[in-house]
């Protein structure tokens, strides 16, 4: 092995970590970024970007399903899941080749291998072409070493050769049956997809609700827009053993509120949760240390318990978004040129990308009353906005929560059209600490979805 020395090395090429590893390399710092499989990360490879692709398709398969309502006779026929997944993979190659153009045109090294720590600040990596390996060593070095779906351990799962997202973005099948492990945001987006290519689903959820977290109206809501798309969902139900795969079917023994049933499925999507790549790469030669859950412990200014070494995104117990892992690298770039930026007090959005959305801002109601805060709650319906007359997706609401102290805005939810979008213009308000009437007030254009903001803060 050849030993290399470089200023900084940044293992793993997800969000936060490539736009630093080109930030500083175009700062004329010597940087390498140590990738195990997926150039650029799982968000455009077999994350946020894919599944949204695929997602698209399913909503075009929903409208054909439904275009005789809008007056255009369609036969819509099956989908074609060959199609989908191909679809799906030009745009993952696009994306690929993207990144590749950024790290020449920024001057940050890419290597294709795994990386582990041999002592502090040292790194052997084995080379995944086959070419052997090379020792690193930095003066900085940065985790972004993000994480993989959970598999839960129940008897004979595995057997059943369960698909995570992975593996269901490469179908090029439509499963007969497919069984979601799981009522949180992969879960519900795959389960609403996949039925409307064709399959049938059943979402099983451990919790009394889907979307474990959310306020209770937020969960009923997605719950009986599922209801009424032919979804079922099992809640309060877990799964005490599997039967392992026979030719084309699995059997799942399930334990629900009404008692014990047996589910024959022809696919198992696992969606359960996210657990850190931390482990086996050394951490602990380096001096850095984890939680008990496996994250790496860092600071509010990303520092682990190793000098000069931070963690970014997912791997650093940071919420599990790319939007947050791209945060996160402006907190370390501004810490780095001298600044104070701190992941303290971040208000986080998110956005549930089933039809319509569920997007989120701020403190849900539960939130508000855990922490003794005082709060006015504004909510009309999504057919309050005529905006929804003239597309007929009327399902939904919005709901914002309003600090009786000061009228700012400290929370909002939408389920409707375009609810991403609309939460981003709530969220501007939030940000400038506007009180609700600047919302109230403001002229917005007609007819538009972010028009329902008018009458949200007029109740």
């Amino acid at each position: 092995m050849s030993n290399e020395s470089y200023e900084n090395v940044i293992i793993g090429s997800g969000e936060g970590g490539k736009y630093l590893a080109w930030h500083l390399a175009k700062s004329g710092q010597r940087t390498v970024v140590v990738e195990r499989r997926w150039i650029g990360g799982s968000c455009p490879n077999v994350n946020c970007l894919p599944s949204k692709n695929e997602i698209h398709s399913a909503k075009v398969a929903d409208l054909a399903h439904h275009a005789t309502k809008f007056g255009i006779p369609v036969n819509s026929g099956s989908s074609d899941m060959a199609a989908v997944r191909q679809r799906k993979r030009e745009m993952v190659e696009n994306l690929i080749a993207m990144h590749l153009e950024r790290y020449k045109a920024t001057g940050a090294e890419l290597v294709m291998g795994e990386a582990k720590f041999t002592a502090p600040k040292t790194l052997d990596v084995r080379l995944n072409d086959g070419g052997g390996g090379r020792t690193l060593t930095a003066e900085r070095i940065f985790l972004n070493l993000g994480t993989h779906a959970s598999v839960p351990s129940v008897p004979g799962l595995l057997d059943a050769k369960p698909l995570t997202n992975i593996e269901l973005l490469e179908l090029d099948r439509l499963p007969e049956h497919l069984i979601v492990i799981g009522g949180g945001y992969v879960g519900l987006e795959f389960a609403q997809a996949y039925r409307r290519f064709g399959s049938k689903v059943t979402v099983i959820q451990n919790g009394p609700q889907l979307l474990t977290g959310q306020d209770p109206d937020v969960a009923t809501e997605i719950h009986q827009i599922f209801t009424t798309e032919d979804i079922g969902v099992l809640t309060s139900s877990e799964i005490v053993s599997v039967r392992g795969r026979s030719g084309t079917s699995v059997h799942l023994v399930v334990r629900t509120p009404s008692g014990q049933k047996t589910i024959q499925a022809s696919d198992i999507l696992v969606a359960t949760g996210r657990t850190p790549n931390t482990a086996g790469i050394g951490l602990e030669l380096a001096g850095i240390e984890l939680d008990q859950r496996g994250y790496v412990k860092v600071n509010d200014r990303l520092e682990t318990t190793a000098q000069n070494v931070w963690a970014i995104g997912e791997s650093a117990g940071s919420p599990q978004f790319t939007h947050i892992s791209l945060d996160d690298f402006r907190v370390i770039r501004d810490n780095l040129a001298g600044g104070n930026r701190s992941t303290r007090d971040r208000i986080v959005p998110f956005c549930l990308f089933t039809d319509p959305q569920l997007a989120h801002v701020g403190l849900t109601e539960m939130e508000a009353k855990r922490r003794g805060v005082a709060v006015r709650v504004a909510k009309v319906p999504v057919a309050a906005v005529l905006r929804t007359r003239t597309t007929g997706e009327t399902r939904g609401f919005l709901k914002a929560l309003i600090d009786t102290n000061d009228n700012r805005i400290i929370g909002f939810t939408m389920i409707g059209p375009e609810a991403g979008e609309v939460m981003a213009a709530v969220q501007m308000a939030m940000l400038a600490g506007f009180p609700y009437t600047v919302l109230r007030d403001a002229i917005l254009t007609h007819p538009t979805m972010a028009e329902g903001l008018n009458p949200l803060f007029s109740v």
